[in-house]
Formats: C-alpha cells, sequence, structure tokens
C-alpha cells in the first residue's frame, strides 16, 4: 500500500520564491562564500577569465549547467564580458565588481 506524505518542513538549503526572482530594483546579490557559485565568480574574475569548457570541468557541471549558471550571476547584478581571441573559445571574464 503506497501512502502520500506530505513534506511540511522545507529543506534547509532551499531557496524561497523570492529569493530565486532576478533583483529587478537593481541591487546587487554577491555570491555566499564556499558555494560552487562563488567558485565560479572566482574562476570569471582570473585576468584571463574562464571558458565555459573550463568551467564546466573545474566545477563539475555539464555545459548547459555552466551556460545557465553565467545568466544566473548575470541577474544577480554581475557583468560578465565575453571575448574571443584567435578563434579560440570564448572566454567569459568579470572585470569589475558591482557595489553591493
Amino acid at each position: 500500500m503506497n501512502a502520500i506524505v506530505k513534506h511540511t518542513a522545507q529543506h534547509p538549503k532551499a531557496q524561497s520564491a523570492e529569493a530565486m526572482q532576478p533583483d529587478t530594483n537593481g541591487t546587487f546579490r554577491p555570491a555566499r562564500k564556499g558555494t560552487k557559485q562563488a567558485k565560479l565568480v572566482a574562476l570569471l574574475q582570473r585576468k584571463s577569465g574562464a571558458t565555459i569548457k573550463q568551467i564546466s570541468e573545474r566545477l563539475g557541471w555539464q555545459v548547459h549547467t555552466a551556460r545557465a549558471a553565467l545568466s544566473g550571476l548575470r541577474k544577480r547584478g554581475y557583468t560578465i564580458e565575453r571575448i574571443t581571441k584567435d578563434g579560440k573559445a570564448s572566454a567569459y571574464l568579470i572585470r569589475a565588481m558591482a557595489k553591493a
């Protein structure tokens, strides 16, 4: 016999719908320390930036997840530039941090 169980407690890492919405009021939300998102920001702040391949290998993500994470950072207020040199893969970087 299968029973339907309703969970009322929220997972400790779960975010509310409000927290997952992009900031439309122009405020900057930095990544929490020690998270993969913080590691992504560190990769993008390197002088040479990081390619999608480097991001996915370093963080253990699929390529589409790495691209989605870049979009998520943009929604949080980061300015991410894309650079291409000598026909190589595009690199993404954050040149300056937004003010908190």
